[in-house]
This record gives C-alpha cells, structure tokens and sequence, in this order.
C-alpha cells in the first residue's frame, strides 16, 4: 500500500471512529450539537423553515401533529410515512389527506446543505412539529433525537385508530405503543387545532349508531350548525373545526377540553373522552386548569409519542432524501 493510500485508510477510518462515538442506542436532547460543525444549529435550521411556512398557514400545526402521530403509531417514529412508492403508508386512506411533506422536504434540503447525511427525517418531523406547536401558543418542549430512518412503508401496516373508536378500545391501542391513559387523553388534546371533514362524523348527526337519531350527547345547537355545513347524503368533503370554539381553533390550548366537557366535541372518541368514566376526571382537570397546565402535559406526551418504537444507532439509516430509501453506497454519519 503507498503512503498516500494509507493515510486516506487511516483518516477514513479516524472519520468512523468520531461518528460512531458520538452515536447513541437512546434518544437524547441536543444529539446534533457539535456534529455538523461548531456553528451549524440543526434544530434551528428546521424551526426556520417551519416559521416560515407557518407565517403563511397557520394549518400547518395541525397537518404536522398529524403527521408525527400517523408516522408513529404505524412501526414506530421511522419516518416511513414520508416514504413515495404505490403501495406506501401515504396511500392507505387514513394519510390520503395528510399534508406537511413539503415542509420536510424544505427542511431537508436546508439541513443537507450544511451537514449531509447525519440527520434523519425522523428527527425533522419531530423537530419541526415541536416548533409549529410552539408558534399556535403551546409549550417549547424538549426535543429527544437520536433516531434513525426505517427501510419499510407498506400501506397494508396502517391501522391507526379510527373516530368512532370507543374509549376503553382506544386505551388499548395506545397501550400497544407504550402509552398510558393519560398520555392518550393529552396527545388528543391535539385536536385543538385543525379540522374534520364530515364523512368522519356525519353518522353522529344523522343515523347514530344505526338508530336513526342524532348522536343524543351532541350538543342540539352544534347539532343544528352542522347539519349545516354536512347535509345528509352529502359527499362528506366539507370540513369544520375540531375545536368549536372560534377565538381558539388556530391556538394549541385546552379550549377544546373545555368544548368537549360542554359536548361540543366533533370525533365521536373526543366527545366521548368527557363522558367515559375511564377519562372523564382527566379531562375535567385539563378543561380546569389553564393553558400552561396543558401546555406542559402536551410536550411531554409529544415526547414520549416521539419515542414509540424508534430506530437508533446502527438500525435504519439517515435518508439522503426523505422520499426515497438510499441507494448503496450512500455514506452517512450518524
């Protein structure tokens, strides 16, 4: 071997060496500080992106809680909802209408142009959901990254919980992932922003349960305005608010706690979450105890969702694109 080719031996290898002791098996606060150079600021590289797109549209928030959830409940945090392909989780119904992807992508691009190939997209979603919760009035928690990005998005693994679902059905399913009750009760508070298009409830307004009658827990003046806005046998396209009250719809606070203990609730589940005796306290403390309360207990639910199931380590790999799995020989860092 000549000179020249060992010391490029060597210095790959001292690369290797570096990335690989600061790689951790467990997610971590500030995990990129330091790797992408003394002044790179990961974190707030992709709260940039996000501010500007929420300056924009404020909907954003909603679309990103939504999709961290999505992409979390289905094989872990992985980011394998970002994944294209004709049989991928995007194509199952449930993320039909899921939306942010740009944002990913605007992110990513800006990322990789600073320090390609040691940030996954896994890591992006959780960072940029984080900060569009901050920018509609919720807390600025704590971020754990660390993951890595999954190989795998098949539509057939979607089985996310569904409107009509019942409470003690929906405790289950979160139970699968890891979370508890409380946590479940919190990470639906989510639902303070954004919105639901009518094929999700019509049912409730209408033909309840196959009883010809209107959901009899809805309250009759919401009951009125939303006939309104889906008319029976209607395509079920149109959308209104999950949060009814209209001074909070775009604000991440607990007035949609405070809407559901006052049966102003849209999803049959998040009615249900003020009735049932398994989480009717839980939600009544929340309605109760302010918007910071909340605030706090929201971030810390984001944060344990974040870490359903994650890849890290040697597991996965970190995308070149969030699209796409590598080619091989792609050489990551992290």
């Amino acid at each position: 071997m000549s000179s020249t080719a060992a010391v490029a031996v060597v210095a790959i290898w001292l690369i290797f060496l570096t990335f690989a002791g600061q790689c951790s098996g467990a997610l971590e606060v500030g995990f990129y500080r330091g790797k992408c150079g003394r002044f790179v600021d990961v974190e707030g590289i992709v709260a940039g992106i996000v501010r500007t797109k929420f300056f924009r549209d404020r909907t954003i928030a909603a679309a990103l809680i939504r999709m961290q959830f999505h992409d979390c409940f289905v094989n872990g945090c992985d980011a394998s909802i970002l994944l294209d392909g004709s049989a991928s989780e995007k194509t199952a119904p449930p993320n039909l209408s899921v939306r942010g992807f740009d944002v990913i992508d605007a992110a990513k691009t800006a990322v990789e142009s600073v320090c390609r190939g040691v940030v996954s997209c896994a890591d992006i979603i959780a960072i940029a959901t984080r900060e569009a919760v901050y920018l509609s009035g919720g807390g600025q928690y704590n971020v754990q990254t660390g993951r890595r990005d999954g190989l795998i998005s098949l539509a057939a693994n979607v089985d996310l919980p569904a409107p009509s679902i019942s409470v003690p059905d929906s405790v289950a399913a979160f139970a699968r992932k890891g979370l508890n009750m409380t946590d479940m009760v919190h990470l639906l508070g989510g639902h303070t922003v954004g919105v639901a298009h009518c094929f999700l409830f019509q049912d409730r307004l209408y033909n309840f349960q196959n009883t010809g009658k209107p959901d009899p827990d809805l309250n009759v003046a919401l009951l009125g305005r939303l006939r309104r806005i889906c008319p029976q046998n209607s395509a079920g396209t149109n959308a209104t608010n999950l949060d009814q009250n209209p001074q909070s719809s775009f604000i991440v606070d607990n007035s949609f706690y405070k809407e559901i203990v006052a049966r102003r609730g849209i999803l049959q589940i998040d009615q249900e979450l003020a009735l049932d005796p398994i989480t009717q306290a839980t939600v009544t403390a929340l309605a109760n105890n302010g918007t910071n309360s909340f605030a706090t207990k929201f971030g810390q639910a984001m944060v344990k969702l974040g870490a359903v199931e994650v890849l890290t380590g040697s597991q996965g790999e970190i995308r070149r694109s969030c699209r796409a799995v590598n080619k091989p020989g792609f050489l990551t860092f992290n």
